[in-house]
């Protein structure tokens, strides 16, 4: 998403260097980093209308000037993730009251002008400011003027403003100009090795990957998917046996190798090529019964996501009919 910070006079430009004693920042949601949460998107560094994550990566879009933290699933939303303060200083700005739903041409004049959402902007002294945006409905705990320490609650995850999954737009700044934590120098991992970062531990980089596998028994709906209320099983009895893949950030030209065995030789696998860039998606295939039943016993699906020839994820998933 695209914020614009009204406490920054004039237009906010793209990540330049830092000449103020730098501050360090610590995670800003209370997640495991690859086990419950992942990092969607990054700032873009491309002055074009291309763009470039800071790792010369496609995760990342045209004018993106965040790095964006999603949850897996919205159920994952209404358990509460917390979202909480990278570095101590004062709430300047809050908002709240904003519902949480996915943006779309219907919902897009009862937001206007705030595509943040429910958000909280703090200011870290020496021009600093950091700002926390789509978070959920009502579950802002400070308020303006507080002083805060790193890594107290201001609310937690949301689906508000302009987003289409769950996730904290997570933005820096110094002096009306956006820093990407990841490369504040703006000197990308495209022209040499990052020298520094904001980060009191770096997350480690994922270019893409698996958030979610499993079986079930027809072509499952991709918003059950991404709601978190996707069976992910089968009875002997099912129509079919089908093994689906939710992953983010591929690129054209990826592929997702995806397949299953069973008892008695059954079996599927497929390969698809992708021939776009795509944040998210999910891809499905499988086997229609044509005995009686499912035999009895384990069934062991795996997916593979491949980048110039090599894989760069798996995941595994199994069931055991009885």
């Amino acid at each position: 998403m695209r914020c614009t910070l009204t406490l920054a006079a004039g237009l906010l430009a793209f990540a330049t260097p830092i000449v103020a004693k730098d501050p360090l920042f610590g995670f800003p949601m209370d997640c495991d980093l690859g086990d419950d949460c992942y990092i969607q998107q990054y700032l873009d560094h491309d002055p074009s209308e291309k763009w470039n994550d800071f790792n010369c990566s496609t995760l990342s879009y045209d004018g993106h000037r965040g790095t964006d933290i999603a949850l897996p699933t919205l159920q994952d939303m209404s358990d509460g993730v917390n979202v909480v303060a990278a570095a101590p200083g004062r709430v300047l700005a809050i908002r709240d009251g904003m519902k949480d739903q996915y943006f779309s041409k219907e919902t897009a004049a009862s937001i206007d002008g705030r595509d943040c959402g429910n958000r909280v902007a703090i200011g870290h002294g020496g021009g600093w400011i950091t700002d926390y945006c789509h978070m959920k409905e009502g579950s802002i705990a400070v308020k303006k003027g507080d002083r805060v320490a790193m890594g107290a609650v201001l609310g937690q995850v949301g689906l508000s403003g302009r987003t289409q999954f769950p996730h904290l737009h997570f933005s820096v700044q110094h002096r009306g100009k956006h820093i990407d934590p990841f490369a504040p120098d703006g000197v990308t991992q495209c022209e040499g090795p990052l020298a520094k970062s904001l980060w009191l531990e770096t997350p480690e980089y994922e270019a893409g990957g698996i958030i979610d596998v499993g079986f079930s028994p027809a072509v499952p709906v991709y918003q059950d998917i991404k709601s978190g209320t996707q069976v992910k099983s089968f009875e002997a009895a099912s129509d079919a046996i089908v093994f689906w893949v939710y992953a983010f950030g591929m690129r054209k030209g990826d592929q997702i190798q995806f397949g299953f065995t069973g008892p008695e030789g059954v079996s599927f696998d497929q390969t698809i090529t992708f021939e776009k860039n795509q944040a998210l998606t999910m891809r499905s295939g499988g086997k229609r019964r044509r005995v009686d039943a499912w035999p009895s016993g384990t069934y062991m699906g795996r997916a593979h996501l491949m980048r110039d020839d090599a894989v760069f994820d798996s995941r595994d998933f199994s069931i055991t009919l009885p």
